[in-house]
């Protein structure tokens, strides 16, 4: 740490976090990088003002004396967003939601993750990428990060389910305490590298499912327009509200309807009646679309497969949603 003695007033520049380490050594921490330096507090202690440059990042701070607490810095860090994409009745398009919303995200530039938690690895597939681990090798710390995440697209990694995630639910059945944590101890410290992780669960209601509500802050719902989908809507937010009781930071944001048939009249009627239900929650719906039951096969998403279609612009609308960014 290089030193030099300036008269520059103190809001122009951010001052070091800095405390008594014992002695008439101080700590001096970097604002920038973190990096810490132990120095002697007599170096500083007959001026008014200590101008620092930090060796590793090279940032340029001040040491006041004399020595008291200064507020965090005003640059926050911008936090992760987590999004569960969870219905617990399957076939109403949870993975073709959570496919090309991560798609989506990350081709408007967005640095995202896709979680696959179901033991089917439909995510992996779609994405036309067979990864020799995921997320049950690195939760049971077989393999770190770096071998677990594949990139699958330009800003979109995958960490991929598959059968091996029953390893993964005994794990958390044999736990007497804070087994619905285990998810969340495991993904929370990859959060730094992404602006979003996406989180694509099973069907039902297992303990995997349990620990991805315990993990993510946001639920996206897709419900397909039949009769038999919004029942199961209904029994979700049943369970979720269990969930609640005990982690108060997970909350339903957007019920997506899906397989929109303009040609029959239920799927209207099913839809007006989600709007006169959960209207603030509802995103406009996807409508049907060959596109996504052929895109699979290639191992393509529906902004590959087919680039301007219906099903294309609707996923482009819940990015909009999503984002909050109409300009995408």
């Amino acid at each position: 740490m290089k030193q030099t003695a300036e008269n520059t007033r103190p809001e122009q520049m951010r001052a070091a976090d800095t405390q008594k380490t014992g002695g008439n050594m101080i700590s001096v921490i970097c604002p920038g990088c973190k990096k810490k330096y132990d120095i002697d507090e007599e170096r500083i202690s007959h001026r008014k003002k200590l101008i620092a440059r930090c060796r590793i990042c090279t940032y340029r701070f001040s040491i006041v004396s004399p020595i008291y607490e200064v507020p965090a810095p005003v640059e926050a860090h911008k936090s992760t967003r987590t999004i569960a994409v969870s219905l617990s009745k399957g076939g109403v398009g949870k993975t073709t939601t959570a496919v090309n919303l991560s798609a989506g995200l990350a081709l408007a530039g967005f640095k995202v993750l896709l979680v696959d938690t179901d033991t089917q690895n439909q995510d992996g597939y779609m994405l036309g990428v067979k990864p020799t681990a995921g997320l049950t090798e690195y939760m049971l710390d077989e393999t770190g990060a770096e071998d677990a995440i594949v990139e699958a697209r330009k800003n979109l990694w995958l960490l991929s389910g598959g059968k091996s995630l029953g390893g993964v639910k005994r794990l958390i059945d044999r736990k007497n305490f804070g087994g619905e944590l285990t998810l969340a101890e495991a993904l929370s410290p990859l959060e730094s590298r992404y602006d979003y992780i996406i989180v694509d669960t099973s069907p039902g209601w297992d303990p995997l499912t349990v620990n991805v509500l315990f993990y993510v802050q946001e639920i996206l719902a897709p419900v397909a327009l039949e009769v038999m989908a919004l029942q199961g809507l209904v029994e979700f937010l049943k369970s979720l509200s269990s969930i609640q009781k005990y982690r108060k930071g997970v909350s339903l944001k957007y019920i997506l309807p899906t397989f929109l048939d303009n040609r029959v009249d239920s799927p209207t009627a099913i839809l007006n009646k989600l709007n006169d239900l959960y209207g603030e929650y509802v995103c406009s719906p996807i409508r049907y679309n060959a596109g996504f039951a052929d895109a699979p096969a290639f191992g393509q998403t529906i902004y590959e497969f087919a680039p301007g279609s219906p099903g294309t612009n609707d996923y482009q609308d819940l990015i909009r949603k999503v984002t909050g960014d109409h300009r995408l």
